[in-house]
């Protein structure tokens, strides 16, 4: 039968190869997520310099239309000036229970000048189709790689691991003050930085996340340029 709901529904794959399923009614971006504060500051301010208005907080968390989690291959864009960023996201399914998997969170650079929650809105997060329970996660959240790479070649722009980021429990906590650990949501974590001197408007982007014991989640799109508007 045909879906019917307003709402994307995704699937994923887990290691012991059950499926489970996510009616998506909820997606959160957050962002100036990096673990160490300190860091993030130095980076908001050189954010500044290029034009990104500062957030009056970090971190931040974004509410994004549910339409834009998407598990696809292909990202139709305006503009040569949108990229990838390699982010783990965490699930809760149908059933109330959570999940991790890979992402990327593919945004607009020009939009974001103007605004980041408008940049979050204009472009999918792009999802894996494998998703890892989060009780069979290691404690040590450095074990967990998160790797991305651009272009045809497949050159490598970032390199890290999760204990880069807050936690995914920390998010939980968040959702849970909220009042948004429901099921049905979707919270990408925030990036990791991105390698200097590597061309982040690429037409391509990979990211996987790593697990030991677990395996490898991975997300892989083309960007597609669309053509120019009559106006």
């Amino acid at each position: 039968m045909p879906n019917t709901s307003t709402f994307p529904v995704l699937s994923f794959q887990l290691p012991d190869g059950s499926t489970r399923v996510v009616t998506v009614r909820n997606l959160f971006n957050a962002g100036y997520a990096g673990k160490n504060q300190e860091e993030v500051q130095a980076h908001i301010k050189e954010l500044a310099a290029l034009g990104v208005p500062a957030p009056s907080t970090s971190p931040t968390l974004y509410p994004v239309s549910p339409y834009l989690a998407q598990q696809t291959t292909q990202i139709p864009v305006q503009h040569g000036r949108t990229s990838g960023e390699a982010e783990w996201a965490l699930i809760i399914d149908d059933l109330g229970e959570e999940f991790l998997t890979v992402a990327c969170d593919h945004t607009d650079r020009a939009l974001e000048t103007k605004g980041v929650a408008w940049s979050k809105n204009a472009s999918p997060d792009v999802l894996g189709s494998t998703a890892f329970p989060l009780k069979d996660l290691p404690e040590d959240l450095s074990e967990i790689s998160l790797k991305a790479w651009v272009g045809k070649d497949e050159v490598l722009i970032q390199d890290s691991d999760a204990s880069a980021l807050l936690s995914p429990d920390y998010w939980l906590q968040v959702l849970k003050e909220r009042g948004e650990h429901l099921p049905g949501t979707i919270l990408l974590s925030g990036t990791i930085v991105m390698l200097e001197g590597i061309d982040q408007f690429s037409d391509r982007w990979r990211v996987d996340l790593t697990v030991p014991g677990l395996g490898t989640a991975s997300v892989k799109y083309d960007v597609l340029q669309m053509p120019d508007p009559i106006e």
